[in-house]
C-alpha cells in the first residue's frame, strides 16, 4: 500500500511539474500570423479625426512583420509548438493516471460498495460505476 501512494504522489508530482512546463512554454510562445487583440479607442474632437486616425492605423495594421520572419525562426516556433502539444498530452495522460490510480485506491478502502449495471446508471460511461452504501460517521 506505501508503494500505491508513493507511485501516486510521484505521478501528482510530475503532471504538476508538466503543468507549470505547459503554462510557461505557452505563454513564452505567440502566434505571429494574427491580428493583435488588444483594441485601440480614439476619442476624436471632430468628424474629420476619426477617419485620419482610421486611415493611418489601418496602412500600419497592413504590415504584418510575421512575412520578414527568416526560415530558422520558424522553424524553431514550430518546433516550440509541437514540443507543447507533446507536453500537453504527457500531462493529460499524467492526469488521467493519477485519476485511475486515486479511484483505484478509493475501491481499496473499507465501506460497502457495488458496481452498477448498465440499466442503473443515468448516463452511458465507458469506465465502471460505483456506488458506496452511507455510511452514519459517529
Amino acid at each position: 500500500m506505501l508503494m500505491k501512494t508513493q507511485d501516486m504522489g510521484y505521478i501528482l508530482q510530475k503532471s504538476l511539474s508538466e503543468k507549470k512546463k505547459v503554462g510557461r512554454l505557452s505563454s513564452m510562445l505567440h502566434s505571429l500570423g494574427d491580428q493583435p487583440l488588444n483594441r485601440h479607442v480614439y476619442y476624436a474632437g471632430d468628424r474629420e479625426e476619426p477617419k485620419q486616425i482610421q486611415s493611418s492605423s489601418s496602412s500600419l495594421r497592413g504590415k504584418l512583420p510575421s512575412q520578414n520572419i527568416p526560415a530558422c525562426i520558424k522553424r524553431k516556433t514550430e518546433a516550440s509548438y509541437r514540443e507543447l502539444e507533446a507536453r500537453i498530452k504527457r500531462a493529460n495522460d499524467l492526469e488521467k493516471l493519477y485519476m485511475d490510480m486515486a479511484f483505484k485506491k478509493e475501491l481499496q478502502k473499507k465501506g460497502r460498495k457495488r458496481k452498477l449495471r448498465e440499466y442503473e446508471t443515468v448516463s452511458p460511461i465507458t469506465g465502471p460505476v460505483y456506488k458506496w452504501k452511507t455510511d452514519r460517521k459517529r
